[in-house]
């Protein structure tokens, strides 16, 4: 079922959808097996995700506050490696997901504006190729699985340099096909289907390679890989239902 209204459900009615799911799913799904670190709630199991393929995971979405797996883990690389939650700060939030757009919100120490291109929950709609903002705008700003769907993924990422302010740093999290040395676009391929083939999702454009990196660099960023999840241990790399060898690419502007 879940699988089904992924695919046919147009994302700005699924985000309303999955706002009231996720308040009678805790009830469903009561338990202690996985905890969620971002709420501290705990469920006898988690939900699948994804479309089909590599895309498609078991047991990976808490009910609760609908977060996957690399949302768990920025949460806990967040608190555990960075003064995010204290220092005071403008942050720019792009495709802001669900399971922090409130709880950041609340934080008294951000200023923190979402932007999306249809998103409801966006505070401004907005092409990531154009964004209308100031050069240097931004202390902190999150761009997660967003430029895999862009037209220009290097004009992309000249844009979020452009608007980050110096001494700032962002997390840009994509796909990555850590088999591939170079990133693999073929402009050519439109069918939903056969983009679902080739780059794991039929509303990707492109499937990130190990150039992912060099990419972030050509943009001016200064890029620090972060292999965080290897610090944890298998217990709590099991227990919150964490992405094993996922890498958090954190960019600096210097």
């Amino acid at each position: 079922m879940f699988h089904f209204l992924l695919r046919v459900i147009p994302r700005p009615i699924l985000i309303q959808f999955s706002l009231l799911f996720s308040k009678i799913a805790p009830y469903l799904y009561k338990g202690t097996r996985y905890t969620d670190p971002i709420s501290g709630k705990s469920y006898r199991k988690f939900l699948p995700y994804g479309y089909s393929g590599k895309a498609k995971r078991k047991n990976v979405l808490c009910p609760g506050s609908l977060s996957l797996e690399r949302h768990r883990l920025l949460w806990l690389w967040l608190k555990n490696r960075t003064d995010f939650f204290t220092r005071k700060a403008s942050m720019l939030h792009i495709a802001p997901e669900q399971c922090f757009y409130k709880l950041f919100r609340k934080m008294d120490n951000l200023k923190y504006t979402t932007a999306d291109l249809n998103s409801p929950i966006a505070d401004v709609h907005m092409d990531l190729h154009n964004p209308p903002f100031k050069d240097n705008e931004f202390d902190i700003i999150f761009c997660n699985h967003v430029l895999e769907h862009v037209d220009d993924a290097d004009v992309c990422m000249r844009q979020l340099y452009r608007i980050m302010k110096p001494g700032g740093w962002g997390v840009f999290q994509v796909p990555l096909d850590t088999s591939r040395e170079k990133t693999y676009e073929d402009k050519s391929i439109t069918d939903p289907r056969e983009r679902e083939k080739h780059f794991w999702q039929k509303d990707h454009v492109r499937l990130f390679g190990l150039d992912y990196k060099d990419r972030l660099a050509a943009a001016g960023f200064r890029v620090v890989v972060d292999d965080y999840v290897n610090q944890l241990t298998p217990e709590e790399v099991d227990r919150y239902r964490l992405p094993a060898g996922e890498m958090i690419y954190v960019c600096y502007k210097d």
